[in-house]
C-alpha cells in the first residue's frame, strides 16, 4: 500500500498522527493542488462530498481556506457554530459526532479542548481534521512547512526560529513538523513560557535523525543567528485575554524589528523570510499596541520585502485542500 492509499479515511488530530513520509506527502500533493488551481484545472476530487465546519473560535484564514479548498475540488461545507448545534450542551460530543458522521464524509473542528477533537474523531466514523485546539494547530504547520518549501526549494537543512510565547498551539505543532523534515528548529521564548521537556526531549530527538536540530533558546538575539526563518504569533492567544497586561510585559523583549531581523546575518542575500499565522499586531490599527506602535512584530518588519505572510495565509488553503483529498477523496 502506497502513501496515498493510508492516509484515506484517516483523521488528523495532532501533526505526529502523520509519519514523516505522509506528512511529506501531503506537502507534495499541497504543491500538485496549487498548480492545477493557477491553471483552473481541476479533476473535482471532492465531488458529492459534504464536509461538516464546527467552530468554537473565530477564523479568517481556516474557515475561508476549508470552504475554497473544498469547493473547488466539487465538495460542499457546511459551517456551524456553537450556536447553531448542541455541541456539549444540550447534547453530548459522542451523540454530535455519531449524528454528523451519518450525514456528513468528514468534519473540521476549531475550538478550545483537544479532547473535544478526540471524542469526535473516535466516534463520528469519517475523517475529523483539528483545525486549531489550545494544544494543536497541525494544518497550520502543514502551511507553513509548505511556505518555507516554496522559498527555498528544500525544507532540511533550513533554520526557523519562532520567537516569542513558546508553549502556544502554533509554536509547539511547528517544533514537531520542524523535527519530522529535518530542519533546524530553535523556540526563542522566556522560561515561563518554555515548551514541555518531554516536547522538547522528543523533538531534538526526531530532529536529529533526519540531519537537523531542535532546541530552546531564552535569548532571541542568540536564538536568530544564521535564522533563514523567523516566525513569531499573538502573545495573547484566544482565552488568555485576562492575562494581557502580564503577556505584554513578559514578552516586549522578543518583539521580531528590524533590529532582531538582522542579527540573522541574512537580511541582505535573500535568504530569509519573516511568518506569522495572523492575524497580527503590527500597527497602530490594533487594539492594543506598545509605544512601538505595535506588540510581536513591528510594521517594518510585516511590510518588508522578506515577509511571506500572504503567501502562508495562501497556502492554507492549498494544504487544507490536500488534506480533504487524500483523506476524504474519491
Amino acid at each position: 500500500m502506497d502513501v496515498g492509499q493510508k492516509l484515506q479515511g484517516r483523521s488528523l488530530l495532532q501533526i505526529t498522527d502523520l509519519t514523516d513520509d505522509e506528512l511529506l506527502y501531503l506537502l507534495d500533493l499541497a504543491d500538485v493542488l496549487k498548480q492545477e488551481k493557477g491553471t483552473g484545472d481541476s479533476p473535482r476530487r471532492l465531488r458529492g462530498k459534504n464536509l461538516a465546519l464546527i467552530f468554537e473560535k473565530m477564523s479568517t484564514r481556516t474557515r475561508c481556506a476549508c470552504a475554497v479548498a473544498a469547493s473547488d475540488e466539487g465538495g460542499h461545507t457546511e459551517f456551524l457554530t456553537t450556536q447553531d448545534i448542541h455541541l456539549g450542551k444540550k447534547e453530548s460530543v459522542a451523540d454530535t459526532a455519531r449524528v454528523l458522521g451519518r450525514m456528513f464524509d468528514g468534519i473540521l473542528f476549531r475550538g478550545y479542548k483537544q479532547e473535544t477533537v478526540s471524542l469526535l474523531a473516535r466516534h463520528a466514523g469519517v475523517p475529523v481534521w483539528n483545525g486549531l485546539t489550545d494544544d494543536h494547530h497541525p494544518t497550520q504547520a502543514m502551511a507553513d512547512l509548505m511556505t518555507v518549501r516554496e522559498h527555498f526549494g528544500r525544507l532540511g537543512g533550513v533554520k526557523l526560529v519562532y520567537v516569542g510565547d513558546g508553549r502556544n498551539n502554533v509554536a509547539t505543532s511547528l517544533m514537531l513538523a520542524c523535527a519530522m523534515v529535518g530542519m533546524h528548529f530553535v523556540n526563542a521564548t522566556p522560561a515561563a513560557l518554555a515548551p514541555d521537556d518531554a516536547l522538547v526531549r522528543w523533538c531534538a530527538d526526531r530532529a536529529r535523525q533526519h540531519g537537523g536540530s531542535s532546541k530552546v533558546e531564552s535569548d532571541p538575539s542568540i536564538a536568530v543567528a544564521d535564522a533563514n526563518v523567523v516566525y513569531t504569533d499573538v502573545w495573547v492567544s484566544m482565552g488568555e485575554e485576562q492575562q494581557q497586561a502580564e503577556r505584554l510585559n513578559l514578552l516586549q523583549p522578543y518583539q521580531v524589528n528590524t533590529a532582531l531581523m538582522e542579527k540573522t546575518g541574512h537580511m541582505d542575500d535573500g535568504q530569509l523570510i519573516f511568518l506569522h499565522c495572523l492575524p497580527a499586531f503590527h500597527d497602530h490599527n490594533t487594539e492594543v499596541t506598545l509605544d512601538t506602535g505595535a506588540l510581536e512584530v513591528t510594521d517594518a518588519v510585516f511590510e518588508g520585502s522578506f515577509s511571506r505572510v500572504f503567501d502562508q495565509a495562501e497556502n492554507k488553503m492549498h494544504t487544507m485542500k490536500s488534506l480533504f483529498v487524500a483523506t476524504a477523496g474519491n
